[in-house]
C-alpha cells in the first residue's frame, strides 16, 4: 500500500517525498482497530481511511482544513524532529518525515510548506504558533531603510561626481572648426 515515500537512511526515519505527490502511506493511529491508517496525499486533498469498532470509514478532506505544515521535536527514547501535516483535530495530524537530523527536517519543513501552499508552524508548549509572521501569503520583515534614491538628498551629487573637477578651456586646448567627421564604416 506504499508508493512514493520510502522510508530514508537505516530505517530509523520516514521520509514521503513533497515532489512526488500523489502519495500513499500508513500511518500509526491509537484510536483505529488495527492501530493503522491508510493516507493518501495529493496537492488538493487528503483521504484517510481506517477503522474504528469495526466500521471501515474514509475521511476525505481539503488540504486547506489543514492549519500548516508543523515542526516539533519528540524526545521519546531518542530526540527525533516530526514534521507534519497539522489539523485543528490531533487525531487527524498526519506524520510526513520523521528524523533525529535537525538540518534535513528544516529542509523538508520548508519543501512541504511550499509545495502544499500552507503556513509554516513551530510546536511550543503543545500549541502550534507560525514560524514567521504574514499577511495571506505575503511574509512580513522588518522595514529595511530607505534607498537613497529617494531620500531629500538625491538630487546632490554623488560621491563620485564630489572628486571631479569640471573641465577649463586654455589656449593649449584643441578646438577644431570647419572640419568635416569622420565616421569609420566596414
Amino acid at each position: 500500500m506504499r508508493s512514493g515515500g520510502s522510508p530514508a537512511g537505516s530505517g530509523r526515519g520516514t521520509r514521503l517525498d513533497p515532489f512526488c505527490l500523489p502519495v500513499r502511506f500508513a500511518a500509526s493511529d491509537e484510536a483505529a482497530d488495527e492501530r493503522i491508517r491508510y493516507v493518501e496525499l495529493t496537492r488538493e486533498r487528503v483521504v484517510v481511511r481506517r477503522s474504528l469498532r469495526g466500521m471501515r470509514m474514509a475521511l476525505n478532506m481539503p488540504v486547506s482544513a489543514f492549519r500548516g505544515v508543523a515542526i516539533r521535536v519528540a524526545l521519546e527514547n531518542e530526540a527525533a524532529v516530526i514534521v507534519e501535516l497539522a489539523h485543528k483535530d490531533p487525531g487527524l495530524a498526519l506524520p510526513l518525515f520523521v528524523s533525529t537530523e535537525a538540518d534535513d527536517a528544516f529542509a523538508e519543513w520548508r519543501s512541504w510548506a511550499r509545495v502544499l501552499g500552507l503556513p509554516l508552524l513551530v510546536e511550543e508548549e503543545g500549541a502550534y504558533r507560525e514560524a514567521f509572521a504574514r499577511i495571506g501569503q505575503l511574509h512580513i520583515d522588518e522595514p529595511r531603510p530607505r534607498r537613497r534614491r529617494r531620500s531629500m538628498l538625491k538630487r546632490r551629487r554623488s560621491s563620485m561626481s564630489l572628486r571631479r573637477r569640471a573641465g577649463r578651456l586654455t589656449e593649449t586646448t584643441p578646438i577644431h572648426r570647419g572640419e568635416r567627421e569622420i565616421i569609420a564604416r566596414n
